[in-house]
C-alpha cells in the first residue's frame, strides 16, 4: 500500500531531510501538473484549495496527497467549473451549482465590454487576474475560444468591426508575444515552430497554440505570414524545429501543399478550419505522409503534440 509521506516535524529545520522523504518543492509540482508556481500560490492563499507544509524560510513543501488534490482540481475546472467552487465540490461533494456557467460567461462579457471601449488596460488586468487562477488550457477552452467565436459572432455587419477586431488581436499577439519571448530565453531545445499558413493576419489561434505550447515549456518560433513553397524547408534547415505547426482558418491551395511539406524531416501538424475545409483530400494526404497529422483547433493541437511527445 502506498503511503503518503508524513509531514515533516514542525518547524522543518533540515529541507534536505524532507526531500529525501519524498516532498516536493513548488517548482517540481509545476512540473508534474503543468499548474505554474504563481497559480498554486493564488489557490492557497485566495480559496485554501490546497495548504502546502513550509519551511522555516516560508517555502512550501508537497506531498504525493497535495498533487492528486491538484489533479482533482484540474478535473473540475476542465469541466467548466470557477475555481471559487472547486473547494466545496472536492470536500463537501456538493452537487455544481447552476451559476457556473454564469461565471464564465460574465468574464467574457466583461471583456467583450472592455474590447468595445478599445480599453487595453482593462482588458489586460482582466486577463491577468484570470491567467493567475487557471492553467492555459483551461482559460483557452472555457474563456479564450468561446470569447474568440462570440466575437466573430458581434462582428457581423457591425460598424467598428474591424477597429474592435484589429485592437483585440494586436493586444493578444503583443500579450502571449511577450511570455513567449521571455520564456524562449529560459528555454532550451528544438523550437516547435508554428506558422500563419493563411492570409488573416494576426491569427489569434495560431497565438493561442504557441502560447499553450510555451506554457509546457516548449521553445517555440512563430512566422505570422506564410511562407513561399519551397521556403519551409529553408526554415527548418536553420531552426531545427521538433514540429512544425501549420494553421490555416481558410481553404489551402492544395496542389502546392506537397511540394511545401517536401524536405520537411520533422512532424507536421495541420491545424485550423481549413482542417474540415479540405478533411477528404487531407485525410488522404496524411497516409501518404507519415509525419503529417491533422487538429481542428488549438486544444486538439496541444493534445496531438503531447500524445507524440514533443510537449
Amino acid at each position: 500500500m502506498n503511503v503518503s509521506p508524513q509531514p515533516p516535524a514542525q518547524p522543518v529545520e533540515d529541507v534536505a531531510l524532507a526531500l529525501e522523504q519524498g516532498w516536493l518543492p513548488i517548482r517540481e509540482v509545476a512540473r508534474q501538473t503543468g499548474v505554474n508556481a504563481v497559480t498554486l500560490r493564488a489557490w492557497e492563499r485566495r480559496y485554501g484549495l490546497i495548504v502546502p507544509q513550509r519551511t522555516p524560510k516560508g517555502h512550501r513543501l508537497f506531498n504525493a496527497d497535495h498533487v492528486q488534490r491538484i489533479q482533482t482540481i484540474l478535473t473540475w475546472l476542465n469541466r467548466g467549473v470557477p475555481v471559487s467552487q472547486v473547494k466545496q465540490l472536492i470536500d463537501n461533494a456538493q452537487p455544481v451549482d447552476d451559476s457556473v456557467e454564469n461565471e464564465w460567461q460574465n468574464l467574457r462579457q466583461t471583456l467583450i465590454q472592455a474590447i468595445g471601449q478599445l480599453a487595453e488596460r482593462r482588458v489586460d488586468d482582466v486577463f491577468n487576474q484570470a491567467m493567475a487562477l487557471y492553467p492555459p488550457r483551461t482559460l483557452c477552452e472555457q474563456l479564450l475560444l468561446p470569447l474568440l467565436k462570440e466575437l466573430e459572432q458581434r462582428w457581423q455587419g457591425q460598424f467598428g468591426a474591424q477597429t474592435e477586431r484589429v485592437f483585440f488581436h494586436s493586444w493578444l499577439r503583443s500579450k502571449f508575444g511577450a511570455r513567449m519571448y521571455h520564456n524562449n530565453r529560459q528555454l532550451n531545445g528544438p523550437p516547435l515552430l508554428l506558422i500563419n499558413h493563411s492570409d488573416l493576419p494576426l491569427e489569434p489561434h495560431l497565438w493561442l497554440s504557441a502560447w499553450l505550447a510555451s506554457s509546457a515549456d516548449c521553445p517555440v518560433e512563430v512566422f505570422d505570414w506564410p511562407l513561399p513553397t519551397g521556403e519551409l524547408a529553408l526554415a527548418g534547415e536553420h531552426l531545427q524545429p521538433r514540429a512544425v505547426l501549420l494553421y490555416s482558418s481558410k481553404a489551402l491551395h492544395l496542389a502546392t501543399l506537397p511540394k511545401l511539406l517536401s524536405g520537411t524531416h520533422c512532424p507536421i501538424l495541420i491545424a485550423g478550419p481549413t482542417v474540415c475545409i479540405h478533411q477528404a483530400e487531407l485525410s488522404v494526404l496524411t497516409q501518404d505522409t507519415p509525419q503529417l497529422v491533422l487538429a481542428e483547433d488549438p486544444l486538439s493541437a496541444h493534445q496531438l503534440l503531447i500524445q507524440r511527445g514533443l510537449l
